[in-house]
């Protein structure tokens, strides 16, 4: 069984999307952590994560940590789902770009731009918004006309990065037909820990 450890409104969140995505059972785990705010109860004893953060995934007793790394080993696990290109076909080397540059280019640009003055749109974020953009004017998805992996990944993204992005063209649209994905309300559902 595929053991989720959570923590509301954070990066495990598009996880609990990617999974509800996927339609494999899974069990979800809620640990606390400290949020970018300050907020939040510290370090969880009970979190395997060695760095005490999520999303961590628990695989029997195979542990992946880390986002990227996490939508991959579970996309690819559930091949069945068709979240993620096979190796060989011919989406799979934008697929896995997409992975890798939506945590270590547009995770930093969103960054870049929350820490910058007001009004000033750091170079990075701008080139960012542009090849999402570009991107999708092909779309509906980042693979064109099929969903993956990488759609809920930067959905996920853009979703808590929402109050910088454009407020009209593409990317809302993009957001929009994420944020109608039953998937996606199901997961969102799940976010918080029952009461």
């Amino acid at each position: 069984m595929l053991t989720l450890f959570h923590a509301p409104r954070s990066r495990s969140t598009r996880i609990i999307w990617l999974l509800e995505e996927l339609g494999v059972p899974y069990q979800l785990r809620y640990v606390t952590i400290r949020y970018r705010d300050g907020s939040g109860e510290g370090p969880d004893a009970a979190n395997p994560h060695p760095d005490k953060k999520v999303p961590a995934l628990l695989d029997e007793q195979v542990l992946v940590t880390e986002s990227a790394a996490v939508a991959t080993f579970l996309a690819d696990r559930a091949s069945d789902g068709g979240l993620a290109p096979a190796i060989g076909d011919r989406d799979r080397g934008a697929y896995l770009t997409w992975l890798s540059w939506i945590e270590g280019e547009f995770g930093p640009a969103i960054g870049a731009r929350l820490g910058a003055i007001e009004g000033e749109i750091p170079p990075a974020f701008a080139a960012a918004l542009t090849r999402i953009e570009r991107a999708l004017a092909d779309g509906p998805w980042l693979l064109g006309a099929r969903f993956s992996a990488a759609d809920v990944m930067l959905g996920g993204t853009l979703g808590w990065a929402h109050q910088l992005m454009p407020n009209d063209g593409v990317i809302p649209a993009y957001l929009a037909r994420l944020t109608e994905r039953p998937a996606f309300q199901r997961a969102m559902a799940r976010d918080a820990v029952p009461a």
